[in-house]
């Protein structure tokens, strides 16, 4: 997905004044009423529970973030309806060293809103070939 399908997204970022520039992320989301989509883990695998890419961070972010988005739209929502997110990853140093090819996956599947965000580095994940794992919230509006 390269645009919104919204001309303005359904929910409100607060990004106060007062603290740091958020990049990547919104301090916090005010939601819009909706029907509320909890997202399961989401990691860099394909249908047949296959990592294609079991060393690289950036192509398991984006099958990651492509599973997120199949999910929502089988609940009848688009990327803008995440409120927030949480990223699980075997390196934070490796997400960084790796943050502006990420930050085009995203754009490329999420457009250009930014949930509330928080990343954690975990010391291994379930399915031992991830490197990452995407957990959310969506309330998609009506």
């Amino acid at each position: 997905m390269t645009e919104s399908i919204h001309p303005r997204p359904p929910h409100l970022a607060v990004n106060p004044k007062g603290l740091a520039k958020p990049v990547g992320y919104a301090h916090g989301v005010l939601a819009s009423p909706g029907r509320t989509l909890y997202l399961g883990g989401q990691v860099g695998w394909d249908a047949a529970s296959r990592f294609p890419h079991p060393h690289d961070l950036v192509a398991q972010t984006d099958l990651a973030l492509e599973n997120v988005v199949a999910v929502l739209a089988a609940a009848g929502g688009t990327p803008e309806h995440v409120v927030s997110m949480r990223v699980y990853v075997l390196s934070a140093d490796a997400w960084r060293a790796n943050a502006r090819a990420i930050g085009e996956v995203w754009r490329r599947r999420m457009g250009r809103w930014y949930p509330a965000m928080a990343l954690l580095e975990v010391k291994r994940l379930y399915e031992p070939e991830s490197l990452v794992e995407l957990e959310g919230i969506a309330v998609i509006p009506g």
